[in-house]
């Protein structure tokens, strides 16, 4: 049974930040998807409902004792590895990526949630694993074992944004829990021939090509260069304080490519210029800083482990993603967590907020 007392602990911050993420999001998408002829319903009605949909995950999930998910963990990772395996068997195609499984009347999108996954999976591992010190090399060979089959899995569908995301993660709760600086100095040193390695052996000739406009987007202005080009006009042309609701000319003109999902944040520096992005940057990292709040108040292991996992996560979406649109990282389709458009994403973001929501609600309790 759910004790209902809980719900006179609900975290109202955690809430609030969420919702005005999510419907400055919405209205994002409106402006965004102005210009474009629609059939069916639009995108930011379908951004709403997803939107209302997440926050019933996040009642959901909050009403459970979070700590069901460290019996179940290492279930859940052997799942989703069996989805990951099945979505390069038999997954869905679509513009040279198998990413998606059909379920009938939806797709499913298992790499996306394997990023809580793993969060929950390394929140068991070392929960209960007990380090003086800082971790050596041989501590770390588990866990990284752990992470090396859904990230190899991932990579090869291809989908190196998300990977990039679950290693970042992972890497993030791993300087958590703690290491020896001789670790931090061997991984260093063994990270300059992975990079070789990964470069030469394990990314397509367009995922090379994504890295090389990032250096120079220049060499390809009507090519793979485009996007990155387009959108540093869109976010410079804002200026301070931007040209208006809706009056953006690279938006409403449709010159920036995906403005609705990976370069959501272009329009919206576009049409709010730095002073608006000053602010969305402020309320993003706010709820980041306050998912670290949760960690710290949290009284066992465990809580605190999801709680830096799920803040991680969300940090390394908002670095990556306005990072990408500006051109300080390569383009690798990483969404803008309750901004971008996307169902997906939108589900893994609320499944975090639920989880983060549940911690904070029982903090009293053990």
């Amino acid at each position: 049974m759910i004790d209902r007392r809980l719900f006179t602990n609900i975290d109202w911050t955690l809430m609030i930040l969420v919702l005005l993420l999510g419907c400055i999001g919405i209205a994002n998408i409106y402006s965004a998807t102005a210009p474009y002829r629609i059939i069916g319903a639009p995108y930011y009605l379908k951004q709403f409902y997803w939107l209302a949909f997440g926050f019933l995950l996040v009642i959901l999930v909050s009403a459970i004792d979070y700590h069901l998910l460290e019996d179940i963990s290492y279930w859940l990772y052997g799942i989703l590895i069996l989805l990951l395996v099945t979505v390069l068997v038999a997954g869905y195609s679509s513009m040279g990526a198998t990413r998606w499984l059909h379920l009938g009347f939806i797709k499913m999108q298992p790499s996306e949630l394997m990023k809580i996954v793993i969060i929950v999976t390394y929140g068991r591992f070392f929960s209960r694993f007990e380090v003086s010190g800082g971790m050596t090399v041989v501590n770390l060979l588990f866990p990284l074992a752990i992470l090396a089959v859904p990230a190899i899995l991932v990579m090869k569908q291809p989908d190196l944004g998300t990977a990039t995301l679950i290693i970042l993660i992972a890497v993030s709760m791993i300087f958590y829990v703690g290491l020896k600086w001789s670790t931090i100095l061997i991984f260093t040193m063994v990270t300059i021939p992975a990079i070789w390695y990964g470069w030469s052996n394990l990314l397509h000739p367009y995922q090379k090509n994504r890295v090389l406009d990032f250096l120079n987007p220049e060499r390809s202005k009507l090519g793979s260069g485009y996007h990155v080009i387009q959108s540093k006009i869109a976010v410079g042309s804002g200026g301070w304080f931007g040209k208006g609701y809706i009056k953006g000319t690279q938006s409403q003109l449709r010159f920036l490519p995906e403005q609705h999902t990976d370069f959501a944040f272009s329009v919206f520096a576009e049409e709010w210029g730095f002073i608006g992005c000053l602010m969305l940057v402020i309320i993003y990292f706010s709820l980041v800083l306050w998912g670290l709040n949760i960690a710290r108040r949290c009284n066992d292991r465990f809580g605190s482990l999801l709680a830096v996992g799920v803040s991680s996560m969300l940090f390394w979406h908002i670095i990556i993603n306005t990072g990408m649109v500006i051109g300080l990282f390569p383009v690798v389709g990483v969404p803008l967590p309750l901004f971008s458009y996307g169902g997906t994403s939108m589900i893994t973001t609320m499944l975090g907020i639920g989880i983060l929501q549940s911690i904070s609600m029982r903090k009293f309790m053990f």
